[in-house]
């Protein structure tokens, strides 16, 4: 069965702004205006989902969307890393972030390698387009991670390939097939349709 899932990266926050690792952060007013001013640019699908993160829950309610918590699309697990700024973390531990950057497999940090990400999403994408699908339209609220992993698992891109993916706030990214063979559809941004 063909399936088409849509993934929206969520709103700025803080955290982003301060190029800090994932952390569990609210959106800032800037992030919550601009997905206010985007729900009128957002698809419908048979089935809804949001990460759990606050970011994620928080977007998809200013999007105006009635998305269900969805734990299989749990951002990425940085473990002891989770809220602390990339600069801070590369100063003080500069052999293990070299090694987190350049080993797909490490985790130094521990919690998820990348490896283990890619491998988490590509599980709960091929689960959709898998002969117990939920229908022909899913559509997700998912942290930048998350979307980059599904565009390498879908793709079947290795894993280094995640590292040149950019997923910027508030955008659509589309994946439409089958377990074992999607096409992808990278970055549109969510822009209000204009009023007539």
């Amino acid at each position: 069965m063909t399936v088409r899932v849509m993934l929206i990266s969520p709103a700025m926050n803080a955290a982003l702004r301060e190029a800090r690792f994932d952390g569990d952060a609210p959106l800032d007013r800037s992030g919550r205006e601009r997905a206010n001013a985007a729900a009128d640019a957002v698809p419908t699908a048979g089935l809804t989902l949001s990460g759990p993160s606050e970011r994620c829950r928080e977007t998809s309610e200013a999007l105006g969307l009635a998305a269900r918590t969805e734990p299989a699309l749990a951002g990425w697990d940085l473990a002891r890393w989770s809220g602390l700024r990339l600069d801070d973390v590369a100063a003080a531990e500069p052999a293990r972030m070299s090694a987190w950057l350049g080993d797909p497999s490490a985790a130094p940090h521990g919690g998820e390698s990348l490896r283990d990400l890619v491998g988490r999403i590509g599980g709960w994408l091929d689960s959709l387009g898998g002969p117990d699908a939920p229908g022909t339209a899913v559509l997700a609220v998912a942290e930048a991670a998350v979307v980059r992993a599904a565009v390498v698992h879908g793709l079947r891109l290795p894993a280094e390939a995640f590292w040149r993916l950019d997923v910027a706030p508030l955008t659509l990214t589309e994946l439409s097939g089958r377990s074992g063979r999607w096409n992808v559809g990278l970055g549109r941004p969510l822009i209000a349709p204009p009023v007539r």
